[in-house]
């Protein structure tokens, strides 16, 4: 048996039965690597030296956490949550809710494209805008997975197709690769390539805003801090200029810097010179926001380890001399194989830039010898790399929505994160990354 199906199927199924999924990645990395013949010590040898990988991740999340919750005590968020409730009007203006659901989701969604082309800062956003307007959405009756769905578009769409910010890198990984492994192609041709696969994205957005995620959901109304603290809260002006002030800081400085970590301290610095945080209770609430956001830093932790185990086996090429035997030259047979084939890799190290490396050696060569052109070659590469972010309990592109909708403890990341991406945007993927393959 191929290791790295094995292990992917254990850390899934795991993580489907509600083992957490940290554990599941452990058990799923331990389990790959004995079948590979790495043996047990050396697999943990693997998987431990592997884990640094995403050290500066891991602590960039953590700080992120700090500076949401140390922005929720200026009093920002609570203005912003009076706003929108005026928005919303009396209990039972079915009309006015309607409008303001739609305009919450525009707002969300143009907020987490812009966060990957015009304003790079990936999911930096979610632990400051989400939290505060859970209040909003339980008002609304608004499904958090449809949130979800709304925000893993806008965290993948936009670099897959648009060569900015976090595009033009993922563009450049494709092109960079795709040459070392034989194939030259103009960069240009990328989004023209990606185009159909991304039309698939945005059909699984719809169908989930629009028909799945519909319903109204019922969600207790939670507060996110003690009512300690909520007594003490005293907002002013001042507060939110600061606020304000922080979070333009941090935009800055993470274009400049380009480095998260810098970035959330920068905006921890402002607010504690603002005063608005007391010196005696700053410890307190910094370190209640990197608890809100550690569970990301863990799970890529453990992903990180979890790849170096499947690479180590060296099973991926296996793997591609396994498919290479069974498609022959049958083109149609060969791009949903390659397809699944990526689906599996992605989804069990999920980070699409991370995998790009592993899914260009395998598709650059069988892709030319059963006779696809450049362009749909590109759009399976592309296809393969996305399927890692959308749906993977390993992305960040899903533990980042989840550590926002999950602040007050009623947000499952598989149930009501993965499931929901995984069936509205992986699955669109597979059907037009193939059609891409075959019209190109």
């Amino acid at each position: 048996m191929n290791a790295v199906i094995i292990a992917v199927l254990i850390m899934l199924v795991l993580s489907l039965a509600r083992v957490h999924v940290v554990i599941a990645l452990v058990i799923g990395a331990l389990v790959g690597g004995l079948i590979g013949g790495l043996g047990l010590t050396e697999t943990i040898d693997v998987f431990t030296n592997g884990l640094g990988g995403s050290a500066n991740v891991a602590l960039s999340y953590a700080l992120l956490g700090g500076f949401a919750i140390a922005i929720s005590r200026t009093g920002l968020p609570d203005v912003i949550v009076n706003m929108a409730l005026a928005i919303v009007g009396k209990e039972g203006d079915s009309r006015k809710k309607a409008l303001s659901k739609a305009l919450i989701f525009i707002i969300i969604l143009t907020i987490s494209c812009f966060s990957q082309n015009v304003v790079p800062i990936h999911i930096a956003f979610i632990p400051i805008l989400i939290p505060p307007i859970l209040k909003i959405l339980n008002e609304l009756g608004v499904d958090r997975r449809a949130i979800a769905t709304v925000i893993t578009f806008g965290l993948t769409a936009p670099y897959i197709l648009l060569p900015y910010g976090f595009g033009a890198i993922y563009h450049d990984i494709v092109e960079a690769n795709m040459a070392e492994s034989g194939l030259v192609i103009n960069r240009s041709d990328i989004p023209t390539a990606l185009l159909l696969p991304v039309a698939g994205l945005i059909i699984g957005l719809l169908v989930a805003v629009l028909i799945t995620y519909r319903k109204q959901r019922n969600y207790k109304t939670r507060e996110l801090m003690n009512s300690q603290q909520i007594l003490e809260k005293n907002y002013s002006k001042r507060s939110i200029v600061f606020a304000i002030l922080a979070i333009v800081v941090t935009l800055i400085v993470q274009i400049y810097t380009k480095s998260m970590i810098i970035s959330a301290l920068s905006g921890l610095v402002v607010i504690y010179l603002s005063g608005t945080m007391k010196w005696k209770e700053s410890d307190e609430l910094v370190t209640n926001g990197m608890k809100m956001m550690a569970f990301i830093g863990f799970v890529m932790l453990s992903a990180s380890g979890f790849a170096a185990v499947i690479r180590e086996t060296g099973h991926v090429d296996l793997l591609v001399e396994q498919v290479a035997g069974v498609i022959g030259q049958n083109q149609g047979l060969a791009a949903f194989m390659m397809l699944l084939v990526g689906l599996f890799i992605t989804m069990g190290i999920g980070s699409s830039f991370s995998t790009i490396p592993i899914i260009a050696a395998i598709f650059v060569p069988l892709g030319v010898a059963v006779g696809f052109s450049p362009l749909a070659i590109i759009a399976l590469i592309g296809t393969a790399g996305a399927l890692g972010d959308a749906g993977a309990p390993a992305s960040d592109s899903t533990l980042g929505p989840t550590a926002g909708l999950n602040a007050d403890g009623q947000h499952d990341h598989i149930w009501d994160t993965c499931v929901p991406t995984f069936i509205h945007f992986n699955i669109p993927l597979l059907v037009f990354g193939w059609l891409a393959a075959m019209i190109l």
